[in-house]
């Protein structure tokens, strides 16, 4: 495991590297992965708005300043993403915020296609589901931590939408309701979820500390 993290955290990019590299793939008519389809473009088009309204906004809840304001050690977060990834165009830019905010959080991110032997360790109810987000312990890359890839509401969305038979399944539809979903929610699960694990966080290396 430290193997495959060291070779993604070698390759990982910082939010600003990301997105201008997502941009400059749109210039050219081009997303991330080897999924070149009119599907992917147009979906990464349409989160290259979504992640510049997002990134403007850093409206943390009372909860997640006082957790971050919280935190005691510092922690390398991992974004495991895709520029044509809907979900990850929604959450991701929170975390930048967070490490935005808070000198003890660090953001990197990695493409899924690029490292299938990351993703692997990660995986939700077997798929490849992205975003990851993997919480590190800076000093020893201890994984300590993970989020993703979609808040529970939005999840429960995915999971009944794949559930249902291909004759029913309408991806239009589907797309629609869920970042629907997430504009109304603006992004008040996902910080509600984050905040409960920075709070473990502190948790987590108080027992450590104790049982030594």
């Amino acid at each position: 495991m430290q193997d495959i993290l060291h070779t993604a955290l070698a390759a990982a990019l910082p939010y600003p590297a990301y997105r201008e590299m997502l941009t400059l793939l749109l210039a050219e008519g081009k997303t991330t992965g080897p999924n070149q389809s009119e599907t992917y473009l147009s979906a990464a088009i349409q989160n290259q708005a979504r992640m510049k309204r997002l990134d403007r906004k850093a409206r943390f809840s009372e909860e997640m300043e006082t957790a971050l304001v919280g935190l005691t050690r510092n922690y390398l977060m991992l974004a495991i993403t895709e520029g044509w990834c809907g979900d990850a165009a929604q959450t991701v830019p929170l975390f930048n915020h967070m490490a935005e905010a808070s000198n003890k959080l660090e953001l990197k991110l990695v493409l899924r296609d690029e490292h299938p032997e990351l993703i692997d360790q990660f995986l939700t109810d077997g798929a490849r589901s992205i975003p990851k987000i993997i919480f590190l312990d800076a000093e020893s890359l201890e994984v300590v931590a993970d989020w993703g890839p979609r808040p529970a509401p939005a999840q429960e969305m995915a999971m009944a939408y794949k559930a249902l038979p291909a004759e029913e399944k309408d991806y239009d539809a589907y797309n629609v309701a869920l970042h629907t979903w997430y504009a109304r929610d603006k992004m008040a699960t996902t910080q509600r979820e984050v905040v409960e694990i920075l709070r473990g966080l502190g948790h987590a290396y108080r027992f450590m500390a104790n049982a030594r």
